[in-house]
């Protein structure tokens, strides 16, 4: 079995501090390997990453028809959001259109992630509600979902609910893995999460970037969702966050979607490509760098900000530079040579 690559590092001084380990993979929609860095094989639970893929019964049961969901709605609902105004307000209105509110939402609650927004609503007097859970647009999609269809949304969480089987069926088919009791867990938002490997799931996003080997509604709902996505790169995750940074810049030609403990995916629908990345330490700030320089690399982007997540000063509290965060040389030499040096 392979074993797992250095990522990225931090220095400090003339010494190397901390190191990420894990793997990366980019496939295309036929199946082939076109990169693989570490053990692509070992099933990894996907968390966030997947939310485009479970948002795609949301178009092909008729939900965002019947509910007349726009882009930012369907964009929210791939969402690993921070809680701003923004976010809140379209969430609100996706349940408000099938006459319900967040007392339907069953993902729990957090504060805002977002800093601003936290101390706003503080501020307020008011407090955090599940519409502030960073999965409240997925969840509102559940819900629609669970509407439009005919079915009581209570528990739709659970594995057993009409919503969430129809979920793992669309899972299965489109990474070709078996989504069941035996590799099921519970994600963060409460919903199941299924453990996969990261080649499958690389693999389900270049079948997401170009509909190659999809049903012909899936491919035209994976179109819908790549248009809302482009469209409304904010709602799926705000201020200053990764995703929303590369897809502001880089939108149509490239997706990426961050999940926990340092699991990233991209595609690149030109090139007919799919990402995943895992850092085996859950290092966000890792996966953030595999994933600037794989996008570098093979979708032959320059940019600004793919070139500040390979490689960032690191500063202390004073504002001096006191290191810096890099992707490793091994998967950076074939992106930019001044970032490898």
């Amino acid at each position: 079995m392979p074993h797992d690559v250095l990522l990225a590092e931090a220095t400090r001084g003339n010494r190397v501090e901390s190191r990420h380990y894990g793997a990366a993979v980019v496939v295309d929609a036929a199946g082939k390997t076109v990169f693989a860095a570490g053990d692509v094989e070992t099933a990894i639970y996907p968390r966030s990453t997947v939310k485009a893929l479970q948002a795609l019964p949301l178009l092909t049961e008729g939900a965002a028809d019947k509910y007349a969901l726009g882009p930012d709605a369907l964009a929210l609902a791939c969402a690993s959001h921070q809680g701003e105004p923004a976010h809140i307000a379209v969430a609100t209105e996706m349940l408000a259109r099938t006459g319900r509110d967040a007392t339907s939402l069953e993902c729990g609650t957090h504060w805002p992630l977002d800093a601003r927004a936290a101390r706003a609503l503080a501020a307020s007097g008011e407090q955090a509600c599940a519409l502030h859970n960073c999965c409240s647009g997925k969840h509102a999609g559940f819900v629609c979902l669970s509407c439009a269809t005919g079915h009581d949304p209570e528990h739709y969480i659970r594995p057993e609910h009409p919503v969430m089987q129809t979920v793992a069926r669309t899972l299965e088919d489109v990474t070709g893995v078996p989504h069941t009791d035996a590799n099921r867990g519970t994600d963060g938002c409460a919903i199941p999460t299924w453990a996969i490997p990261l080649r499958a799931l690389a693999l389900a996003y270049a079948r997401f970037a170009t509909g190659q080997n999809l049903n012909t509604d899936r491919a035209q709902a994976a179109a819908q969702l790549r248009s809302a996505i482009a469209a409304n790169p904010f709602m799926i995750a705000g201020t200053n966050q990764f995703d929303t940074r590369v897809m502001q810049d880089l939108a149509p030609r490239v997706f990426t979607k961050m999940g926990a403990e340092g699991v990233m995916v991209a595609m690149l629908p030109e090139k007919g490509l799919g990402i995943a990345i895992k850092c085996r330490d859950g290092g966000v700030r890792a996966a953030e760098a595999t994933a600037a320089a794989l996008i570098a690399r093979f979708g032959n982007e320059s940019s600004p900000v793919l070139t500040h997540f390979m490689r960032q000063t690191l500063k202390n509290w004073n504002g001096q530079s006191v290191g810096e965060f890099r992707v490793s040389a091994t998967l950076a030499e074939d992106c930019y040579p001044s970032i490898a040096s």
